[in-house]
């Protein structure tokens, strides 16, 4: 949950002020208490601000919180050059409430002080009404979500194993746009680095590992050459090698390239992405750690954002596979990326695996290993990638559902494309043509639920367009 931080901002004539004062701070008090009940820590000031200094003390003091997000509550006139003194001591992200009351002018402070924050070119949200009314509530949920989000990923480092895959312009983002409009830092490691690391995974855990596999998935389809029990222990040692690699550099989201050097001369990367984006292993609960094939750097920048927005469980990284306009579903197929938690989206590990087979990986991938089949459960998503026109990054958005049509039609659709790979079947709500005339990826990433309206606010949080498709 995030920290948020609360000031409340009055009359500057002391006379006025003290009339409006209790007002002002019941509403605060109500605001507090409606946050606090949704899990957030919150930071609030015990008095409405009325003077110059007193904005700037205020601030100051609610920023040494380094919150998540600074909501300012305008719930009466107030003379606005506060908000803007407060503002300039709160560097991350701002929200501006006021409440809808004729009696209180509330709204026309918040307007006023909005204004003048727009002029300054001072980036902030703004919500308005009853923190009761659940439209209201939503919409401060998509403010403070995105301010997580935003803030959450200020600060963090992406290790990028091996460079850009394939020729894929789309995988490779500017390490210093990153640090200037992100405050990313990228590690940049070398993909012998796994090998190296992965001969030294004691056998015992790779054994323990592949156990568990066998004991949990729906199949291991050993064939005695592109899968056998020792190229699913190598592809473990990939995976711890992975997290050791993680604990070590200090890593907070990763990105392999896999392909051709990897796929070709060792293994998939298969079993270490589906399982580093898991929120288990075979050694029990853990965090789900973003980490994207072919080392797509704005495919991890994306699932970074959406991670925590999707309350910090797996985030989708697919290939647009194919379109089946028979259905009007798409394919979103890509090998081994997918959690194997989008199984059945379920908090036990053994359902979800229940519905996983691991079968050889096909002709793509010489060096061999499993591929990590399933396929996704449906649901309403919301689809997003971070992409770039121009030399300008775009949210790209849109809504959809994933489908399941029964087995003998998901077999049907699954073996259209590349069966040994995950599959996930897609409604999307927009037209297909749109999406192929527009969209700036090969890769997109998705999350349960609606979050339109909290990658918008994300946007405009990183001064990105929002690009909403089938709007």
């Amino acid at each position: 949950m995030a920290r948020i931080a609360v000031m409340s901002v009055s009359d500057g004539r002391e006379s006025v002020h003290r009339e409006v004062e209790a007002f002002g701070l019941d509403v605060q008090r109500r605001i507090v208490a409606a946050l606090q009940a949704r899990g957030h820590v919150v930071i609030a000031a015990p008095d409405a601000v009325w003077t110059n200094d007193g904005a700037v003390v205020t601030a100051r003091r609610l920023a040494d919180a380094r919150p998540d997000l600074t909501l300012v509550n305008i719930p009466v006139w107030a003379f606005p050059h506060f908000t803007v003194l407060a503002a300039s001591q709160t560097p991350g992200p701002l929200a501006l409430f006021s409440t809808v009351d004729p009696k209180y002018p509330g709204m026309v402070g918040m307007l006023a002080a909005a204004g003048a924050l727009d002029q300054l070119g001072r980036l902030h949200g703004r919500a308005w009404g009853d923190i009761e009314d659940p439209a209201v509530a939503a919409r401060l949920a998509a403010l403070i979500g995105a301010a997580e989000a935003v803030q959450r990923l200020s600060g963090t480092t992406f290790g990028r194993i091996g460079g850009r895959p394939m020729g894929m312009y789309t995988a490779v983002s500017p390490a210093d746009e990153w640090m200037r409009r992100f405050g990313v830092d990228v590690e940049e490691i070398d993909q012998y680095e796994l090998v190296r690391r992965a001969e030294q995974v004691d056998p015992a855990r790779a054994r323990d590992g592949r156990a568990w596999l066998e004991r949990h998935a729906a199949e291991v389809r050993y064939d005695g050459d592109r899968l056998t029990p020792e190229l699913l222990e190598r592809q473990i040692r990939v995976y711890h090698a992975m997290r050791e690699l993680i604990d070590e550099r200090h890593l907070d989201f990763v990105g392999i390239k896999g392909q051709p050097e990897l796929t070709d001369h060792y293994c998939t990367m298969d079993v270490a992405e589906a399982f580093l984006n898991d929120p288990y292993d075979w050694e029990g609960p853990k965090e789900p750690t973003v980490c994207a094939t072919e080392a797509d750097m704005d495919a991890a920048l994306t699932m970074q954002l959406l991670k925590p927005l999707g309350g910090d469980l797996p985030v989708l990284f697919a290939d647009v596979r194919h379109h089946h306009a028979d259905l009007d579903v798409w394919d979103l197929c890509n090998s081994g990326q997918h959690a194997t938690w989008f199984a059945e989206r379920s908090a036990d590990a053994a359902e979800n695996m229940a519905k996983v087979q691991l079968l050889p990986g096909d002709f793509y991938f010489p060096a061999g290993g499993a591929s990590v089949h399933h396929i996704a459960a449906a649901g309403e998503m919301t689809f997003a990638r971070l992409t770039r026109k121009d030399g300008s990054y775009r949210m790209q958005v849109l809504r959809g559902r994933f489908e399941r049509f029964g087995n003998e039609t998901d077999e049907r659709l699954a073996r259209a494309s590349t069966y040994a790979w995950p599959h996930a079947f897609a409604r999307f709500d927009v037209e297909a043509d749109e999406l192929l005339a527009r969209y700036g990826s090969n890769h997109i990433h998705a999350i349960p639920g609606d979050h339109v309206d909290a990658l918008r606010e994300t946007s405009r949080l990183l001064d990105v367009e929002f690009d909403r498709l089938g709007a």
